[in-house]
């Protein structure tokens, strides 16, 4: 049994994840917090996340989610990558806004897991929903000692 305690392996393996996850950083997002299958991250909406309409554009909503779902799904120190997610729209995010991602393994059985996301607004509207289903393949974020 690893001397390593479920909440050091979410930490440490998103740790792991944001040192070359460049689309995340770039986006500006950040990690909020991080536990066992459960992430929260944040960013502000900037001009170059608007489409033509003036509004965030879905493509930076969806980034959002899915970077909540990734660090979400590879809380427990094994690599994880999605198998399929989808996206309802539910209200706009606007430039200045900041939006929350919070995401939580709704089951894990096998090399399968669910993953629900809400992306939020400050005020505490929900403008998306987000569904992701992940498959863990070989390999490891880091390497856990022996207890």
């Amino acid at each position: 049994m690893s001397s390593v305690s479920d909440q050091e392996r979410a930490e440490r393996s998103s740790e792991a994840m944001l040192k070359d996850d460049h689309t995340t950083k770039g986006m500006g997002m950040s990690i909020d917090a991080v536990g066992p299958g459960t992430a929260t991250l944040s960013m502000v909406v900037r001009k170059d996340h608007l489409n033509g309409h003036g509004s965030c554009h879905g493509g930076a909503i969806f980034t959002l989610a899915d970077s909540a779902f990734a660090f979400a799904c590879n809380s427990h120190n094994k690599v994880t990558v999605a198998q399929h997610c989808s996206v309802t729209f539910l209200a706009p995010g606007r430039e200045g806004d900041r939006l929350t991602a919070t995401a939580r393994e709704v089951a894990l059985a096998g090399r399968s897991g669910i993953y629900d996301v809400t992306v939020n607004r400050e005020d505490g509207t929900a403008i998306a929903e987000f569904r992701g289903l992940s498959r863990t393949i070989s390999g490891t974020h880091f390497e856990e000692p022996d207890a």
